[in-house]
């Protein structure tokens, strides 16, 4: 059976685990989603998330007169 579990490598207890079970070789596999290429279910690229703020910006500008 294949788990995924979401570790918050900020706190304490996720940096406890990451270095504990980063030296697993069986049976655990750590995805990047940097090495991978992925973009996480949620997440957007740089490119969608530059566009997404200049069209709000526009949007923004137009409503208040600004343009």
């Amino acid at each position: 059976m294949i788990h995924t579990v979401k570790i918050d490598d900020t706190t304490a207890a996720g940096k406890r685990f990451m270095r504990d079970f980063c030296k697993v070789r069986k049976g655990i596999e750590f995805e990047n989603p940097a090495v991978t290429g992925k973009v996480p279910e949620g997440y957007m690229t740089g490119e969608k998330f530059v566009r997404s703020v200049k069209e709000d910006i526009i949007n923004y500008s137009k409503s208040n007169g600004l343009l």
